[in-house]
């Protein structure tokens, strides 16, 4: 039907390749071999994989920008491989957009064995992948890193070889060191080898047991321990990684977290550039700015450029990434701009810019981000007026290029007989109506978000966020908290009603399955951009993540029905036994089903902590937490949340499927 092109591979031979083998064009004219790849070796030519990587983008516009900055651009040619600041930030796990370490299990991995060295690093690369993860192999490596199991060598030939993975094979050059060092293979054979543990091949590897105990018993060696060594390169051998390759990709996974740990400011902004086409890419770097203390200035015409640039270590907003204002319009703003300086107005803008380029949605995208609000003006008031300032600057624009103008006088706006509109008297858009359309145009939020009062809940309270959802375990019992963006109620088979829901928290939405018993108790909390916490189990299939909820409440009421223990931190010289008897009646107050602790702290280096009898049980709530305030002068009570316990109802070791209600 087709012939299908390798994604990357590219044949070098010493003469023309027609002499070798049949070429043909491909559809874009490009020549493609006749042969395929294992027929390209086998007549003896080489196969190359060139990869190309978005990564060396992100690096090579990060040194752009921080050339812009007139700061000193680092030779990562020439890098420290001791860089102190790089291996903290990789030990802490603070690795989203650093190459190949991005992945939640990856940065698990970088907390357990604190990398300290570029062959540490290389050896991460290699070991994470499904096979040394579940072999143990990983977790042996971790362990004899940190002296805390001994490492052994089944011959002492095997030192020099393992030694610098902790005797450990990972890498398949080691495979072939091992059988050229022990049995005298040849590097032919041992690449033979290689090829045979790699893709499992029983005959050869059947061929290769023979050959190895043979050549390391004429060597001197035991030949039950020389079985016993090629079962574990066997064993091994089989999820061993190229280490060049492992090494290369180390390179650029060293280079990248170089860059974040020095130049975190540069590098997100080039992290963000590269995703700007990506809502998600968009929203899971400027969540790493947040975390980060570093400053997102919103999209501004009289600022922004076509991608997303440093200024006094912020980060300016790329206006491609408003949607529906294409490349094109941006540079015309941006060009404008330069010619003949800022902005000054919504008339201004509609004057200068070329209408054929930024036409009416590119402008009304523009109002909605906050790109205009730098003008001082409503962006109800602009949004009203957009029509009349677009109609007013298309006929400036005319009347300029007006061959009579450009003969009778100087094309001065101030010439011109039309006059301008005027912005209406009207109130700002609501609060809510303006992140509405704050995020209509952008696909997320960036002033602001309807969930930033119920941050500290959310983290407090939750498990999980929809970021890393994509990473998580199959059947993870998980608690999130959200908003509520729509809900869709349908009848299954037995008429009862069950819905799905789609549920936004500051990273990204994910869809919630809500099984009939648990639609019944929650129906209520289900209406839009109500703030709600849900607890359930993570469903993955081949469409992505889902949510099976075994429990939704209002998020208010998260402190009161998920508190298990409340804490009281009573400083000693700051409290006297008034105070104390005053909070024994507080208490008594607030009778619940919450453990209670007290916690006596002396010139903060002594703390006594005591836990309260059953008896004195209580129930948090914002009342109790004020009063406790009110009277000890300072934030004195804690809560903390329960372990996650899965409901009992009809969710329970269920899967979902669109089959079920047929």
């Amino acid at each position: 039907r087709h012939a299908s092109t390798h994604a990357a591979g590219v044949v070098i031979g010493d003469k023309a390749l027609v002499d070798y083998l049949p070429l043909y064009k491909g559809k874009k004219g490009e020549v493609v071999t006749q042969f395929d790849m294992k027929l390209v070796e086998e007549i003896g030519l080489v196969k190359f994989d060139f990869l190309g990587l978005r990564n060396l983008t992100v690096i090579d516009n990060t040194l752009g920008l921080i050339r812009q900055q007139g700061k000193s651009v680092p030779d990562l040619t020439n890098l420290d491989f001791n860089d102190a600041a790089t291996y903290k930030l990789l030990a802490a796990g603070d690795t989203t957009g650093v190459f190949q370490l991005e992945s939640s299990g990856m940065k698990d991995l970088l907390v357990r064995m604190k990398p300290e060295s570029f062959a540490d690093v290389t050896a991460l690369v290699a070991l994470y992948r499904p096979g040394p993860l579940d072999s143990g192999m990983v977790d042996d490596f971790v362990e004899r890193k940190h002296g805390r199991k001994s490492v052994e060598y089944m011959l002492p030939e095997l030192e020099p070889i393992l030694k610098e993975t902790y005797g450990v094979i990972v890498y398949q050059e080691q495979v072939m060191k091992i059988a050229g060092a022990l049995a005298s293979y040849t590097m032919g054979e041992a690449d033979g080898l290689r090829k045979a543990m790699g893709k499992k091949i029983a005959a050869m590897m059947a061929q290769h047991r023979e050959r190895f105990v043979k050549g390391a018993v004429e060597n001197g060696h035991d030949e039950k321990k020389a079985v016993a060594l090629f079962d574990l390169m066997e064993k091994f051998g089989g999820y061993g990684f190229n280490k060049s390759h492992s090494a290369a990709y180390a390179l650029i996974a060293y280079q990248t977290a170089y860059l974040k740990a020095h130049f975190p400011v540069e590098f997100i902004a080039a992290l963000l550039t590269s995703e700007m086409t990506s809502i998600d890419g968009v929203v899971k770097y400027i969540n790493e700015c947040r975390t980060h203390r570093i400053d997102v200035l919103p999209p501004d015409v009289n600022r922004g450029d076509v991608t997303f640039t440093v200024a006094d270590e912020k980060i300016q907003f790329g206006l491609v990434a408003v949607k529906n204002v294409g490349e094109g319009a941006v540079e015309a703003i941006a060009a404008e701009r330069r010619k003949h300086g800022p902005f000054a107005s919504l008339l201004d803008f509609c004057e200068r810019v070329d209408p054929r380029k930024v036409n009416k949605r590119v402008v009304e995208n523009l109002i909605a981000c906050g790109a205009f609000d730098s003008f001082g003006a409503y962006r109800a008031q602009m949004m009203a007026m957009l029509e009349d300032a677009l109609d007013y600057g298309q006929k400036v624009q005319k009347e300029r290029c007006d061959p009579q103008m450009g003969l009778f006088d100087d094309g001065s706006a101030c010439d011109l007989s039309i006059t301008p509109p005027s912005p209406p008297n009207i109130a700002e858009w609501p609060e809510r109506e303006r992140l509405a359309r704050e995020k209509e145009a952008l696909g997320f939020y960036i002033s602001g978000h309807p969930l930033a009062p119920h941050h500290d809940t959310m983290v407090k309270f939750g498990t999980i966020t929809t970021g890393v959802m994509d990473e998580s375990n199959d059947g993870l019992n998980m608690r999130l908290g959200g908003m509520v963006i729509s809900t869709k109620v349908i009848r299954t088979k037995k008429e009862e009603l069950m819905a799905f829901m789609q549920l936004e928290d500051l990273e990204g939405v994910i869809e919630v399955v809500i099984f009939p018993s648990v639609y019944a108790a929650c129906r209520d909390l289900l209406t839009e951009d109500r703030p709600v916490m849900v607890q359930g189990k993570v469903q993955q299939d081949e469409k992505g993540p889902k949510v099976l909820a075994d429990a939704i409440i209002a998020m208010e009421e998260a402190q009161r029905l998920w508190t298990a223990e409340v804490h009281f931190i009573i400083e000693a010289m700051r409290t006297d036994k008034a105070a104390l008897e005053q909070l024994h009646d507080i208490i008594r107050r607030h009778p619940g089903d919450c453990a209670g602790f007290l916690h006596l702290k002396v010139d903060s280096e002594v703390e006594t902590v005591i836990a309260m009898s059953d008896q004195w049980r209580i129930q948090p709530d914002d009342e109790l937490d004020r009063e406790v305030k009110a009277l000890l002068g300072y934030a004195a009570m804690e809560t903390r949340c329960g372990e996650i316990k899965p409901v009992q109802n009809d969710s329970k070791s269920r899967k979902w499927s669109a089959a079920r209600v047929g």
